[in-house]
């Protein structure tokens, strides 16, 4: 009789991965239709939607497709994880979108703080789930990652660098910028640092699953898990919480 328990750990990880993205593009619509200031990632999109004509969904996956473009210098290898979060995110956007389009319009102010709120509540236990799952890190975050890996700078100097970029490029071209990115920038650290750890799958339960070299790689080309100066670097390309350590996460 052969033994299922072995299969458990891969199921559990694709359904982490999964679940993660689906609350991951709800909490972007859920910013977006608050406009009260979406993710820094996605100001820029809006602003791209805006003198494109594009539906958001399908500016999202172009932006992923430019942001793949900027792994090959830094010789980065999507993963499974990568893959799943341009598909499944780019095509719930939009029609999370139009759910979303049948709230009042305006919404109260009220409401629209609670949507923030709940917005970047749930983006913390997506970012969670995705990263916990240790299947890749997401377009966004393979740049991050990779330029961390390649530079050994910090990471929340890579981070804050490149997102300065697009939320100012986003704004001018018409991104919705305001209290929610901030609130999203203040809360999102705090908030994964402490659902991380009891959302990641155990190492050993990951050991399984190939992971692309430049993800594996030490910030000074070492092989291996590096290390920054925000916390180790794992296999997945993020960075993992430790002992009395902060994660800086990140998004897509």
């Amino acid at each position: 009789m052969t033994d299922a328990r072995p299969h458990r750990p891969g199921l559990r990880r694709a359904a982490q991965l999964l679940g993660g993205l689906v609350l991951y593009a709800a909490s972007i619509v859920m910013l977006v239709r608050a406009e009260l200031g979406s993710m820094p990632w996605d100001v820029l999109s809006q602003g791209v939607v805006r003198v494109t004509g594009w539906s958001f969904g399908t500016v999202t996956v172009v932006l992923s497709f430019v942001v793949f473009a900027c792994w090959v210098p830094l010789r980065q290898r999507p993963g499974i994880g990568t893959v799943a979060n341009v598909v499944v995110i780019g095509a719930l956007l939009d029609p999370f979108l139009a759910l979303a389009a049948r709230l009042p319009d305006p919404l109260p102010l009220p409401a629209a703080v609670g949507l923030v709120v709940l917005g970047v509540l749930t983006n913390a236990v997506a970012t969670s789930l995705y990263v916990g799952a240790r299947l890749g890190p997401g377009p966004r975050d393979g740049l991050m990652t990779g330029i961390v890996a390649r530079t050994g700078w910090p990471l929340r100097l890579v981070r804050g660098s490149i997102e300065v970029v697009v939320v100012g490029v986003g704004w001018a071209l018409g991104g919705t910028l305001g209290l929610g990115t901030l609130a999203y920038a203040l809360a999102i650290g705090p908030l994964v640092h402490a659902l991380l750890p009891r959302l990641s799958v155990p190492q050993g339960a990951a050991a399984g699953t190939a992971v692309p070299a430049a993800a594996r790689a030490a910030p000074d080309g070492a092989p291996g898990g590096g290390t920054t100066a925000d916390g180790p670097l794992g296999t997945d390309g993020a960075v993992e919480p430790d002992a009395g350590g902060t994660v800086d996460p990140i998004g897509r």
